[in-house]
């Protein structure tokens, strides 16, 4: 056996020990290969060591580029928030047309970390070809024909991911969403198996919120807040979660720039009008808000960024692992905003593949960093979706979000989240106190209702001229890879307003306690 097979042979089975040993050996007798320098650096990647894995595999790409190594290496880069140059080395792994299904596979997972979901098809596509029996390729290819419209192809691809393994929580919870079940065409029963044969926490966590889901779908509100408060209750408890954490960040944002006295550094940020944030509560209509906009004939939707969040990290140079923290946004203060605007744009262009005159950053905690983003980019323009506080909290309630990002962590429990929501209300208020007309505070409802005279007015705010292809949004082609997939491919309409009224009992506590605070919730 040699070298190059006795360190892939380690690595299949977890000796990294053997691995390194064998890949040392390797490179060591062929110095010019490229073969020893990339297993090593999976090993330390393997172990962990990202860092120190980057510059092997990178040692290796000099010796001369193979599609799986330049497919590793943007892997890694992703992890290290290096989207640049993870996007340009999946771009030439895929130029050296590969073959095997896992570097097929990795490639489209980088696509689609960077947003790229129409492209990550391809990679997807060409990984089940060549193995099609491997259920984790195929799941990525449903998800991302879900994402970009293929709505049948994820549905197929889903059910023969379920023929093989019936317990797939993942592919359950997928298929619920996938779009509207009816009376006749639901799968209540087949969830109801799948979770009664449950162990593991987290696959009882998806299934019990597929079972919500189209248990509403079908009119059964009662056994779908049942299933909801189940898993939320037991999820809360798994995570720790005290609404104490966020409360600390809300605070720390409305000390540095709710005080008069304190402190910013001085600065006139970056010019130029090309960023649109549509920020908010989630699962308020920030998706169809950003489908509006990107209807128009001068603006890309540049997806969910984490732009902002970790440009003002990366300036703030901070220790914590944490994206936000209190230390970083008080540290935040002390840099210039023309660092934070050019760092911002930077990273944003990175998910530019239209080159559009301006893009939408839909990233909906940006309403965390308006302060900044008002600082760092002057020219650019805000909107923040508002919607019935009550319809907010039980949408957020009901929603399962990326179960361990710590943005979302209030929302398994409805007096955490009717907390959040306060400070988010309060926070919007000083954000207009001290931006006076900044921020577009969009209703909702209100677009809802005026769907033309409220566009009119959105794309006056944002600077851009009348196109009436925002009108039918729904047919734009674009993918999207939120909850909100399936509506956002409807033509406006009215069904999630008032939603809460069908747990009205249930929520009572919830509004008389809003009320208490002096927010509207009718």
């Amino acid at each position: 056996m040699t070298l190059e097979a006795q360190a892939r042979a380690a690595l299949k089975r977890g000796d990294l020990p053997a691995a390194a040993a064998a890949a040392k050996a390797l490179v060591l007798n062929s110095p010019e290969q490229p073969a020893g320098f990339f297993l090593l650096g999976v090993v330390a990647a393997e172990a962990g060591q990202i860092a120190k894995a980057v510059p092997l595999i990178e040692a290796a790409v000099e010796r001369g580029p193979e599609a799986e190594h330049l497919a590793q290496l943007a892997r890694l880069l992703i992890l290290l928030r290096r989207d640049g140059e993870a996007a340009d080395a999946a771009r030439r792994a895929m130029e050296l047309s590969p073959s095997d299904a896992l570097t097929l596979d990795t490639i489209g997972c980088v696509l689609a970390r960077l947003g790229n979901h129409e492209m990550s098809v391809i990679p997807f596509g060409a990984a089940v070809a060549a193995e099609p029996d491997n259920l984790d390729y195929r799941y990525n290819l449903a998800a991302a024909s879900g994402f970009t419209g293929r709505v049948a192809d994820a549905r197929a691809h889903y059910e023969t991911i379920l023929a093989a393994e019936p317990g797939d929580a993942r592919v359950h919870y997928a298929l619920a969403i996938l779009s509207r079940q009816t009376a006749r065409a639901n799968h209540v029963s087949r969830l109801e198996t799948a979770l009664a044969g449950a162990r593991r926490p987290e696959d009882v966590l998806r299934i019990r919120y597929a079972l919500a889901k189209e248990l509403e779908d079908v009119g059964n509100t009662a056994d779908a807040f049942r299933h909801l408060s189940a898993a939320n209750t037991a999820h809360k408890q798994a995570i720790s979660y005290d609404f104490a954490q966020d409360a600390a960040i809300f605070d720390g944002v409305e000390a540095i720039f709710g005080n008069p006295g304190n402190a910013l550094v001085t600065g006139v940020g970056q010019l130029g009008a090309a960023p649109i944030f549509v920020v908010g509560m989630p699962r308020t209509g920030t998706t169809l808000v950003d489908r509006i906009l990107s209807s128009h004939r001068d603006v890309e939707a540049a997806g969910e960024l984490q732009a902002m969040p970790l440009a003002v990290k990366q300036l703030a140079g901070t220790p914590s692992r944490s994206v936000i923290d209190p230390a970083t946004i008080a540290a935040s203060a002390d840099v210039d905003p023309a660092m934070i605007g050019e760092a911002y744009l930077a990273r944003a262009a990175h998910y530019q593949r239209c080159h559009k005159v301006r893009f939408t950053d839909k990233l909906p905690a940006n309403f965390l960093y308006i302060g900044h983003i008002a600082r760092a980019l002057p020219d650019a323009r805000i909107v923040c979706l508002r919607r019935n506080p009550v319809d907010t909290i039980w949408s957020n309630y009901k929603n399962l979000f990326a179960s361990q990002s710590a943005y979302y962590s209030y929302s398994y429990d409805l007096m955490d989240t009717a907390r959040y929501y306060a400070r988010f209300d309060r926070l919007m208020a000083l954000w207009e106190e001290i931006l006076p007309g900044r921020v577009l505070q969009l209703s909702y409802e209100a677009l809802v209702a005026d769907q033309e005279g409220q566009t009119r007015g959105l794309l006056e705010h944002c600077g851009l001229e009348w196109d009436e292809a925002c009108l039918s949004f729904h047919e734009n082609s674009a993918a999207v890879a939120t909850p909100s997939a399936a509506q956002v491919r409807r033509p406006i309409n009215a069904d999630g307003v008032g939603k809460w009224r069908s747990y009205q009992e249930a929520l009572e506590p919830v509004r008389a306690w809003l009320q208490a605070q002096n927010i509207q919730t009718d």
